[in-house]
């Protein structure tokens, strides 16, 4: 991974435009062909960026561009479209790379494990007429929890959580957004389902079309008779 740190403006030029003035920014240049631009604020998102398959071409600027100050222009082409994301640095501060390796992938902890084992045991528990498909179900960009179909026949992906918050939302809409394209299981919707969902994840859920259904851990273990309470 090499990370840069520089003043410089980007573009995004392609389906859509985007502009980011001049101003200290760190970029991230990954294996895999993404580049990232990321801000020192404001969000954990990257201000703009270019998804993999990406080819990376540094050059010179052009006069005018010399004049304006630029020492160095990027151009970041996608493989499959005519988008670009054109960075023009005019300082670089920091420039540094690190082989990072083979990374072995998230590893959820023992509420999730257990939760997506006794859901997929009991998988009806979202409703009548479920059936799993299985469990850990890969795709090009991380396993999908849970993959089931309901009593229509349809695809479900179901990513859990201990606590849900929208980080897991938007997992999911990745997921789902993949799913899709494949002609076999499309049309996909997706069902968000931890012990507590925060309000803003419901919301965002509810607003992408994806159900939340809140699970009682206790409850499918066996170690809690729910109907036998008073509240």
């Amino acid at each position: 991974m090499r990370l840069v740190i520089a003043h410089c403006s980007v573009d995004y030029v392609g389906r859509l435009k985007a502009h980011l003035p001049l101003a200290k920014r760190l970029l991230l240049v990954k294996a895999d062909g993404s580049v990232l631009v990321h801000s020192d604020g404001g969000s954990y998102k990257p201000l703009n960026w270019m998804s993999p398959p990406a080819s990376l071409r540094v050059s010179s600027p052009d006069d005018v561009d010399l004049e304006l100050g630029v020492v160095e222009q990027w151009t970041v082409q996608s493989a499959k479209t005519d988008d670009r994301l054109i960075i023009n640095i005019h300082e670089k501060i920091s420039d540094s790379s690190h082989e990072l390796g083979m990374d072995p992938g998230l590893i959820k902890d023992g509420v999730e494990a257990d939760l997506q084992r006794l859901l997929a045991e009991q998988i009806e528990t979202l409703g009548q007429g479920y059936s799993l498909i299985r469990r850990e179900y890969f795709t090009a960009i991380g396993p999908v929890d849970i993959l089931a179909r309901d009593a229509d026949g349809a695809t479900v992906a179901i990513e859990l959580k201990r606590r849900g918050d929208i980080d897991g939302v938007e997992q999911l809409t990745r997921y789902l957004e993949l799913l899709n394209r494949d002609p076999l299981l499309a049309p996909v919707r997706g069902i968000f389902a931890a012990q507590q969902i925060k309000p803003q994840a419901k919301v965002l859920a509810n607003d992408r079309g994806i159900d939340c259904v809140t699970l009682d851990y206790d409850a499918m273990r066996g170690v809690d008779d729910s109907e036998s309470r008073l509240f």
